[in-house]
């Protein structure tokens, strides 16, 4: 039986008792106002999304999250910029994106797929520091990151999450503000549940790492 991210690190409380929960993350999706804009790659908002095929979202500098139709869009991605795809829902199964590095040979881009399904007992969480890494690495090597699913807008938005959280240490609130306001993006409740256990473990990790260096500069002054 696999071990999953959240046997390996138990929840646990907070030193201030404020624990992030689904339900405070659910609140959170929900009242952040989504900014219509154009499609990535089109000036103009006349051009909608429907006519060019594709539904596709830049929720960060550089990092994109789309549908499978833009992920199979290999002129699109050439129109973008985009240099690195992550395929969250990897496989040929109902509700999955059957592409893979062979796929994407002519064109140079860099490729991960995950096979994961879009169900509230997945779990997700055991995949966040890998995709996260592979997101970092797109973006800090100067290229474009693509991130997608069937829809784009459960699997890939919690692995965007889980990147902002990990890798730019945004909580798991405003990882969740900065994304919903450039998409409509839903992680599902058993998604959103593991979300909340990373912020929990990070802000503790945070606060331990806090609290050693503030321990390390008084016996420096003693």
């Amino acid at each position: 039986m696999m071990t999953s991210w959240r046997n390996k690190h138990p929840v646990g409380f907070l030193n201030n008792g404020n624990e992030t929960t689904e339900q405070l993350l659910r609140e959170t999706l929900y009242n952040t106002r989504v900014i219509v804009k154009p499609l990535p790659g089109y000036a103009s908002s006349a051009l909608n999304r429907i006519s060019v095929g594709v539904d596709c979202d830049e929720v960060y500098p550089n990092i994109f999250i789309g549908d499978a139709a833009s992920a199979r869009n290999k002129a699109y991605l050439k129109r973008i910029g985009v240099t690195h795809v992550l395929n969250t829902a990897e496989g040929s199964a109902f509700g999955m994106v059957n592409t893979n590095s062979a796929y994407y040979k002519d064109t140079g881009i860099k490729y991960k797929g995950i096979h994961l399904l879009d169900l509230p007992l997945a779990n997700i969480s055991d995949y966040f520091y890998e995709t996260a890494d592979f997101i970092e690495g797109g973006v800090t090597s100067g290229g474009k990151v693509l991130v997608h699913c069937l829809m784009g807008v459960s699997r890939s938005s919690t692995c965007v999450l889980s990147y902002l959280m990990i890798k730019r240490k945004y909580t798991a609130q405003e990882a969740l503000r900065i994304v919903r306001q450039n998409r409509a993006v839903g992680p599902n409740d058993g998604f959103l549940r593991q979300l909340a256990e990373l912020d929990n473990k990070l802000r503790r990790e945070r606060e331990r790492s806090s609290s050693s260096l503030s321990s390390a500069r008084y016996c420096q002054h003693l």
